[in-house]
């Protein structure tokens, strides 16, 4: 992936583990990010929640993700058209802030760029950290989802590929082109901003094609 570590991503496995509500809805880390962050626009007007942020190798708030919807359950268990599926319908919105090549603080070595594959990839691992197969063994499940994050890195750096469908949605209320795939386990889209950020969503049970994204103007009620 073009100039994209995945150490700009050390938390998206983490964002659907298992912590307590109280952390997951710390709004600290949100105030720290220099750029705007994105939800779904005043149209939804169901439950919105803070899930958690992820930061660089200097600390720095790189990326974050909203819910909306229905909080899905902990890894949950579902198949594809199961109960679950029915029950649970949300979408997560990750916003990533945008940044070139940049030296660490301390000089020691340099800090990778982001990109929309960063947000794709962010995106693709979000939704696998709310899925388990139906009728798997629980000793199975770290290696499937290892496998699982490597095809959603390996797919997040061909965004021109074959499993990606363009997609025109509003930004702030102006038409934005994003890359866009389904699967068995639920949708992922990502794409870029004027506001410099690139957005990631990933979800289930909501459609795509109706969402919108707006700024955030209050992320302190969202706590």
């Amino acid at each position: 992936m073009e100039t994209t570590s995945r150490a700009v991503a050390q938390t998206p496995a983490a964002e659907g583990g298992e912590q307590s509500p109280s952390a997951r809805r710390t709004v600290d880390g949100y105030l720290r990010a220099p750029f705007p962050w994105y939800g779904l626009d005043e149209a939804f007007t169901g439950p919105r929640w803070l899930m958690q942020v992820g930061t660089a190798a200097d600390g720095a708030v790189e990326h974050g993700s909203i819910g909306h919807g229905d909080e899905p359950s902990v890894r949950n268990e579902h198949t594809a058209g199961g109960e679950q599926d029915a029950k649970e319908r949300f979408a997560v919105v990750v916003t990533v802030a945008a940044h070139p090549v940049r030296r660490s603080p301390d000089g020691t070595g340099l800090l990778e760029a982001t990109s929309v594959s960063s947000a794709a990839w962010l995106a693709g691992v979000g939704l696998l950290s709310f899925t388990w197969p139906g009728q798997m063994d629980h000793s199975l499940r770290d290696d499937w989802l290892e496998q699982q994050t490597e095809t959603a890195w390996v797919l997040a750096d061909d965004l021109d590929g074959p499993d990606w469908t363009a997609l025109s949605l509003p930004v702030d209320g102006v038409p934005t082109p994003f890359h866009y795939r389904e699967s068995e386990f639920g949708w992922v889209l990502a794409g870029s901003t004027e506001q410099g950020v690139h957005l990631g969503a990933y979800g289930r049970g909501m459609s795509a094609y109706g969402l919108a994204f707006a700024v955030v103007k209050d992320i302190g009620a969202y706590a």
